[in-house]
């Protein structure tokens, strides 16, 4: 294990021992990142023992693992976050130093500071093979969407800007308004973050859109269309959700209220983001109302799949059905295998950074609660886990807002909003 300097913050090489850490931080590093996935081969030390033996030597520890077909811009990102967030030299392996070096040269390029053809010669200057690099950055240089994830850690929930390279119109995916739900205050830094991006990238919002009425955030919904004058639009079986929790809130004209999006997608309903086709994929199971936004090679699939180490969204929610979860997941493993999928949310199962990209392949192949199971099998995990699982912290919060498609309780005469919580909505639940 010889270390390759890159660059004056950077050098890769191959799996090190634990106990060559200390000799790491004597050399003058100030971090390690780790990029190989959990159980690689029978040798490696393991995220667990790295992260202790940094910790022992005083460097700072990052665990990124990637697989070098299934690297995603969110795995290129994380590592160019973690190089940078070092005070100093970052020492950054997997088996060979390769996939280290190829987050970092895809950055470059993302980043403008090299061209695609530059990365062969690049690496071969350093003695490594960045076919694998060349690859990603030709497949994403075709016409098809680009998507951008915004990672909001204090509800582990992703947001998307989804955008036509030819067109530059865009649509935003399930946008969340901050919300803290201790002092009960509310921001705008999510929705204005994407608003920057959309603004920087020279993009036209066409559409806001929901995949369903969360339980875990509140919608930017409105406040985006304030900003933007896009359209919002959700699932028409939304209205089954606003009767089902009309009741829970004591709210019986809601559902006599009118729709609080401009448009109510149907299932199967076909729709333009710029010049990009896309369609939308009724998907029941976790919530009534679940939907599926399909968009060029892109799919949306917000709580029906997880990430492959992470299974799929509980299915116990009022409306919820672990039958429909899996039929509605099997609808979408049909599309083609290099499909890409974007999830909802990520948890970061063992410490591992945020992802959020995978593919139809990737998920049939090593999803955690969908690989080798069949219909019964995968009803019985599901109820069974649900059965341990608390609810979301804010689900009487967020419900109440999100089936009026993200709009505040409207300010009482003292000019302050005020959230309804019923109490003992949820007999015999987890605490």
């Amino acid at each position: 294990m010889t270390p390759v300097r890159i660059s004056d913050k950077l050098a890769v090489a191959g799996q090190p021992a634990p106990e060559a850490f200390r000799q790491l931080k004597t050399d003058g590093f100030t971090a390690v990142i780790n990029n190989r996935p959990k159980g690689e081969d029978a040798h490696q030390p393991g995220s667990a023992a790295e992260k202790s033996a940094a910790e022992d030597a005083g460097l700072g520890y990052s665990f990124i693992p990637v697989a070098g077909p299934q690297i995603t811009e969110a795995d290129v990102r994380a590592f160019q976050e973690s190089v940078d967030a070092a005070p100093g030299p970052v020492f950054a392996h997997c088996q060979s130093g390769t996939r280290s070096l190829t987050l970092y040269a895809i950055g470059e390029v993302l980043d403008g500071r090299m061209e695609p053809e530059d990365v062969g010669p690049f690496g071969q200057r350093f003695g490594f093979d960045l076919t694998m690099a060349e690859r990603w950055l030709a497949r994403r240089g075709q016409q098809r969407p680009l998507v951008k994830g915004f990672f909001d850690a204090r509800t582990s929930s992703v947001q998307y800007v989804v955008s036509d390279p030819a067109t530059s119109k865009c649509a935003i995916i399930d946008p969340v308004l901050d919300f803290d739900e201790k002092s009960g205050s509310t921001a705008t830094w999510n929705a204005d973050a994407i608003l920057a991006y959309v603004a920087d990238q020279g993009l036209t919002v066409q559409w806001i859109l929901d995949t369903h009425p969360h339980a875990d955030h509140f919608s930017a919904a409105p406040y985006l269309q304030s900003k933007t004058g896009a359209p919002t639009a959700i699932g028409e079986y939304v209205r089954d959700v606003q009767q089902l929790w009309a009741t829970t809130y004591n709210w019986p004209t809601l559902s006599s209220e009118g729709s609080f999006w401009d448009h109510l997608f149907i299932n199967g309903e076909r729709f333009e983001i710029g010049a990009l086709e896309a369609q939308v994929l009724f998907s029941p199971g976790h919530t009534l109302a679940s939907i599926t936004y399909l968009i060029g090679d892109a799919v949306f699939v917000h709580d029906t799949l997880f990430m492959p180490d992470s299974g799929t969204a509980r299915a116990d929610f009022p409306g919820g059905n672990a039958k429909q979860l899996w039929q509605s997941i099997q609808t979408i493993l049909e599309l083609p295998d290099e499909t890409r999928v974007f999830t909802g949310h990520d948890y970061q199962p063992g410490g591992r950074h945020a992802r959020w990209e995978s593919t139809v392949a990737e998920q049939k192949r090593m999803n955690t609660h969908i690989a080798e199971k069949t219909e019964d099998s995968f009803v019985n995990l599901r109820e069974a886990r649900d059965r341990t699982l608390p609810m979301p912290k804010l689900i009487l919060p967020a419900l109440q807002v999100n089936i009026r498609g993200g709009r505040l309780p409207a300010p009482e005469d003292n000019g302050r909003s005020y959230l309804k919580i019923p109490l003992d909505a949820f007999p015999g639940t987890v605490w």
